[in-house]
């Protein structure tokens, strides 16, 4: 959950009274969000950083409050302050108005900007009054948005600039690096091209702050770039600014773009800025529009699109899901009195459906099911009343899974035979689970669309890359009585079969690294394996419901004629390859892959063969 910074006092200052810390506390309980941290400016300091002065700091007391991650609108004081004032029926919920200005502004797109981030939304916000806390508020949630819903800047990148100071129409394109010059806002008069630019943010300590969003852009042979009429750097999206367009605390007039890959995500995060800081406006919660132009090659226009959206929309949950799902026989123009409360007004009772409607506001973009006016409706109800006053009528008795029972007892097992479980990361890169493991790439592994980076590209279809790395990161331990390690997890492969997509499996995974390879210590335990579970070798197992047998694999993760495939026959009159287990091959452990230098055997087997 986020975690948001805000001075006691001005919030105080904002709900128009005083709270002692055990009300306030109350008070964020019956909204659904939580006082984590009573601290200060200066508190605070001296736990991150030993030995720092902090006689200069602010003693200011400073709320760290919890909110719901999808809840971007309380992401900054104005939102809370505001939300608790609605909720408490202290404030009615602001009617957002988008105000025609004499003539629109324009933002005219270039093609260019396809090859690495296709779309921007921009708005103004006019006669526009900064302090210096509206000026730290805006700047703030302007990064807590970066963090959230913009993944980093990598879906949406916020620019907002002093329109006074700029002259429109505006154009964003994408260019050559070398082809970029400006001074940027960590600069005062130095000019920097856009390829230098980043090179420096990359290295230098002073701005590791920026470092994190170089990738996002670096190696790309164009850059985005937003520019006024007269061809001046506005923005170098999504990195940095210009020096030349800052925002100041004179500033009256703000020109905000959001440049970005998700345009549904990009429309979100400008409304959330424009209802957040539209209060401050000389016509509070009023906006200016701008139309932004998409062009084709030639120069001619594609489309037309005016933003921000600001919309509204009707959503509707029955009566009986209300009932149902939170327990409580509530009446209809109750529920609706409730949903106000959470800015979800005006609501109605429609009778034909039994259902009650609500108007969703631009700020609440995480209402997108029944269920979550249905959750809005509880938290208004209050938590502490849903407690059931009676026994429920059923009575059930939980119990685990039978695949997971199994696994639990085989750990129990593996671990009694001197092997240390390990938990590995189900997210891996697709080189680690094909190309590092000498097998070939057909197609199985689910990829993530939009990976945190390269470690993170597929979900795996195997055990033994986490092993491997887990030895790799332990090869320091003494190896005289062998190096053992197992993991018992699932793997994931693609499966058009299955409603998801895709489908899991249970497997075993086991490693042995020392002075030997081991592979009769593998072997012994493949055995063991078997043995538990009442499965004989086929060469003393005859007339049994199920046998085994090992036959020579050519897997290329393991050395040639050191690789046997475990067959199982379970009694239905064929065989079934259920795992490989052998000598690791030197190439998958050499220094560019997992860098073990050492020889060790591994076993990998399916586990749902026993259930």
């Amino acid at each position: 959950m986020p975690t948001v910074g805000v001075e006691r006092d001005e919030l105080f200052r904002r709900l128009g009274r005083t709270y002692t810390q055990e009300e306030f506390e109350l008070l964020c309980f019956e909204f659904g969000i939580e006082l984590d941290d009573v601290t200060s400016e200066r508190e605070m300091v001296a736990k991150e950083q030993l030995n720092a002065k902090t006689e200069e700091l602010d003693d200011t007391v400073i709320y760290k409050i919890d909110i719901p991650a999808n809840r971007y609108d309380l992401l900054c004081i104005e939102g809370i302050a505001r939300a608790l004032l609605i909720f408490k029926g202290l404030q009615s919920a602001p009617v957002y108005q988008i105000v025609e200005p004499a003539q629109r502004q324009v933002m005219r797109v270039r093609p260019s900007t396809k090859q690495i981030r296709p779309f921007v939304v921009c708005a103004i916000l006019r006669d526009f009054t900064f302090d210096q806390k509206v000026y730290k508020s805006f700047i703030d949630l302007q990064d807590k948005l970066h963090q959230n819903i913009c993944r980093g800047r990598k879906l949406v990148a916020i620019g907002t600039h002093d329109l006074d100071v700029v002259s429109g129409p505006f154009s964003y394109s994408a260019e050559p690096p070398e082809d970029i010059e400006f001074v940027p806002l960590t600069e005062e008069d130095k000019v920097w091209t856009g390829r230098a630019l980043l090179e420096h943010y990359k290295t230098d300590p002073s701005c590791k702050h920026l470092a994190p969003y170089v990738p996002l852009i670096m190696d790309s042979p164009v850059y985005p770039v937003v520019r006024d009429a007269t061809g001046t750097v506005l923005s170098l999206p999504p990195i940095i600014n210009g020096n030349h367009s800052r925002i100041k605390l004179s500033t009256r007039n703000v020109f905000i773009e959001c440049t970005a890959t998700d345009l549904t995500k990009a429309n979100i995060v400008l409304d959330t800025m424009i209802t957040m800081f539209s209060e401050y406006c000389t016509a509070p919660f009023t906006v200016e529009p701008v139309d932004v132009i998409y062009e084709t090659p030639v120069g001619e226009v594609d489309k037309v699109e005016t933003t921000p959206l600001l919309s509204t929309r009707l959503a509707e949950a029955t009566m009986k899901d209300v009932k149902g799902i939170i327990g409580v026989d509530i009446a209809p123009h109750e529920a609706c009195e409730l949903c106000t409360k959470m800015q979800l007004g005006p609501a109605d009772y429609v009778a034909e459906t039994d259902s009650i409607r609500v108007t969703v506001p631009p700020t609440r973009s995480d209402i997108l099911h029944a269920v979550d006016i249905v959750e809005d409706v509880a938290i208004a109800y209050g938590f502490n009343k849903l407690i059931p006053g009676k026994t429920p009528e059923t009575l059930a008795v939980g119990a685990p899974l039978p695949l997971n029972h199994f696994c639990d007892q085989l750990r129990d097992e593996i671990a009694r035979a001197g092997y240390t479980e390990v938990l590995t990361h189900g997210l891996c890169m697709s080189r680690e689970t094909f190309e590092y493991l000498g097998r070939k790439n057909d197609g199985s592994a689910v990829a993530l669309a939009n990976p945190a980076n390269e470690e993170y590209e597929v979900v795996r279809t195997s055990l033994l890359p986490g092993l491997l790395k887990t030895l790799n990161h332990n090869k320091s331990m003494p190896k005289k009585n062998g190096i053992k390690f197992y993991e018992i997890s699932d793997v994931v492969f693609r499966d058009e079969s299955s409603d998801t997509g895709a489908r899991n499996e249970r497997h075993l995974a086991a490693l042995y690294g020392g002075v030997t390879a081991g592979f009769e210590i593998i072997h012994g335990l493949v055995d063991r394996v078997m043995t538990l579970n009442q499965v004989k070798h086929r060469s003393v197992g005859a007339g049994s419901a199920s046998t085994y047998w090992i036959e020579p694999s050519d897997d290329p993760a393991f050395f040639p004629g050191r690789a046997a495939a475990i067959m199982l026959d379970s009694g239905e009159g064929s065989a079934k390859l259920i795992g490989t287990f052998g000598v690791v091959h030197p190439e998958v452990i050499s220094k560019d892959r997992y860098d073990i230098d050492f020889p060790c055997s591994a076993v990998e087997m399916n586990l749902e063969h026993f259930v």
